[in-house]
């Protein structure tokens, strides 16, 4: 849900970036790169939440059985 927020949000930032850009200042204005600049940090914020997520897939017990390889958590028992 959050992820389809924030790809709404970045499509929004990126029309009113070329709003902006195409109007009477330009691309040099600072309109302009302020504007950019938004539709950057919305896009990392996406980036983040999406490296975040694939993260959050990892077996938290694995870590400990890479640490702990005889722990009872982590025996593997073959029949």
């Amino acid at each position: 849900m959050r992820e389809l927020n924030l790809s709404k949000m970045i499509e929004k930032k990126v029309a009113e970036a070329m709003e902006v850009c195409n109007g009477e200042e330009g691309m040099r204005s600072d309109g302009c790169r302020v504007a950019w600049d938004e539709v950057e940090e919305v896009s990392s914020a996406l980036a983040d939440l999406r490296r975040r997520l694939a993260d959050s897939a990892v077996d938290p017990l694995e870590p400990f059985c890479l640490q702990n390889p005889e722990a009872e958590e982590c025996r593997i028992y073959e029949y």
